[in-house]
């Protein structure tokens, strides 16, 4: 892990992922470092057809945000400069292996093993979920054109993979905290209230030993 803080948020479409990690990074003065969507070009034709453009859209995404990785390491983390992204780059596979047939989720395992075996982990990590209502009402409210044609039936599947995706994580990696935040009952968007104890808890761990973030 870094030594230097270095916190991820994470959840399913439409969670509050990027909300969360600004207002969390303007108050904590740690860098933000934000995922790319919008600059997927086949993001678009993915929700129209998973079947036809997973591939293409999850190399997109796999490359930049090893790109994005690489980049952070070197200017913050290794420079002792706190960050807190909105995503971690280990996201990719929960959707490769939604999306991707056996043939080429293969060759993607390969190539994700090879660019993330030096990458940087999170030492503590955020992670949001809510029902499937809550998602789509959010997902409606903020009016991303490209996600207007999200099925419901995948966002459920998604949101299942993340549940059990972040139970594996926290076996594997028992050093790495986790907060869980149940998005049904927290907004902390509209409630001040709500964002503040997601702080406090932040803090607290940040408060614990520095041995916490040692490598």
């Amino acid at each position: 892990m870094a030594e230097v803080p270095f916190i991820a948020i994470e959840g399913p479409i439409g969670v509050g992922k990027t909300s969360l990690a600004k207002k969390l990074s303007a108050r904590l003065q740690f860098h933000l470092l934000k995922e790319i969507v919008e600059e997927n070009p086949f993001l678009g034709k993915f929700y129209d057809d998973i079947a036809e453009w997973s591939f293409q859209t999850e190399m997109f995404f796999l490359c930049n945000r090893f790109k994005q990785l690489e980049d952070i390491d070197k200017k913050y983390l290794k420079q002792q400069k706190p960050v807190i992204a909105d995503y971690h780059i280990s996201k990719n596979m929960i959707f490769a292996s939604r999306t991707l047939p056996e043939d080429k989720l293969e060759k993607y395992r390969q190539i994700y093993a090879i660019l993330t075996e030096d990458m940087p982990l999170p030492n503590m990590l955020i992670y949001l979920h809510a029902s499937l209502d809550t998602l789509l009402e959010r997902i409606a409210c903020r009016g991303r054109d490209i996600e207007q044609n999200i099925q419901p039936s995948y966002l459920m599947q998604l949101a299942a993979d993340y549940a059990t995706f972040m139970d594996e994580f926290e076996k594997m990696h028992p050093e790495i905290p986790v907060i869980r935040i149940d998005g049904d009952h927290c907004d902390f968007v509209q409630h001040q209230d709500d964002l503040e104890q997601i702080f406090n808890q932040v803090i607290a761990h940040l408060n614990k030993p520095a041995a916490t973030f040692e490598s």
